[in-house]
């Protein structure tokens, strides 16, 4: 085992560094399979490979204690993005990602991007008319629309913000569930208002959608309506048909911002349906003011284990 020891710019930082609990070395000491150690002043890191991971560590611990000089809180998620970037040699870039606040939450607490892939998405949300954010769970996709909807409304750049998704059944059946339409929709809808409740708290977002100023409905209400002055959000758009996709897309009006999100590899619809989102990919690739932002196993912000799950499932599907 060979032993390097990494020293932070100032002793005040080290608590923040390893977490409540030593938590943030845990991640890194899983991670890298390496032992990440605190004792006190100092962090000591062992490991069998000095050139591989027991640098990546260091990298990682450096771009990390960068942030936390700018009086920057840091989590688990800020160490999985910093591992991520450690992964691809670009930790130099990392506390650039901590320059801009979208918004902050309902606690005060700001809100940034968590890696580059992320960056991108944000800034061609900045840029064009529509987006289409297409890659796996866990990428921060339809949070990432939700504060840029709500940071839009604040700036008075648009009147109100909408936000659907098909109500396609996963492989459960809601049909037999007593209640309205909404009640039984709403399910559907959970990871949305779960997006607003977090950014917005529970009394805003209500009140919100209660004015009229925020809606959210399946998809099948957005038939032959025009969106002028809106932020709009389709969410789980794999599970959009052709027809489907075409009549959300021409929905765009004056003034407003479409975001379309979702996972190819988590595409419900019943039969042989074709997604709409493959198509559109293919069909409205080079037109000016829409933009295609691909995201990867790499840009999942959730635990680690995730993004291995996600890679597994791949592995295998290529496989078959």
């Amino acid at each position: 085992m060979v032993q390097t020891t990494f020293i932070p710019k100032n002793p005040e930082n080290i608590q923040k560094l390893v977490g409540v609990n030593d938590s943030n070395l845990t991640l890194l000491a899983e991670g890298y399979d390496v032992n990440v150690t605190d004792t006190g002043n100092e962090i000591i890191i062992e490991g069998a490979n000095q050139d591989a991971n027991t640098k990546k560590v260091l990298a990682v611990l450096k771009a990390l204690d960068n942030v936390v000089s700018a009086n920057i809180n840091i989590g688990a998620p800020d160490v999985v993005s910093a591992m991520k970037m450690a992964d691809k040699g670009t930790t130099e870039y990392f506390p650039d990602l901590y320059k801009k606040i979208l918004i902050r939450d309902a606690k005060g607490k700001p809100i940034r991007v968590k890696n580059m892939g992320q960056k991108k998405y944000v800034e061609a949300i900045a840029k064009n008319d529509v987006v289409f954010g297409i890659g796996p769970a866990g990428t921060g996709k339809t949070f990432l629309a939700v504060v840029c909807a709500i940071a839009a409304f604040k700036k008075g750049e648009v009147s109100r913000i909408v936000l659907t998704r098909p109500a396609v059944e996963a492989g459960e059946s809601l049909g037999f569930l007593p209640g309205d339409l909404k009640e039984k929709v709403d399910p559907y809808l959970r990871p949305i208002y779960d997006s607003l409740y977090s950014i917005l708290g529970t009394n805003t977002t209500d009140h919100l959608m209660e004015r009229g100023v925020i809606e959210v409905a399946p998809l099948a209400y957005m038939r032959g309506r025009t969106l002028d002055d809106a932020f709009v959000i389709l969410d789980e758009a794999q599970n959009t048909t052709d027809a489907q996709m075409k009549m959300f897309l021409t929905r765009l009006g004056f003034n407003s911002k479409m975001i379309v999100n979702g996972d190819m590899t988590q595409v419900d619809l019943p039969g042989r349906q074709r997604s709409g989102l493959i198509d559109a990919q293919h069909i409205l690739k080079g037109i000016e003011q829409i933009k295609f932002i691909q995201f990867s196993a790499n840009d999942v912000v959730r635990h680690p284990v995730v993004a291995k799950i996600i890679n597994a499932y791949e592995k295998e599907d290529e496989r078959n």
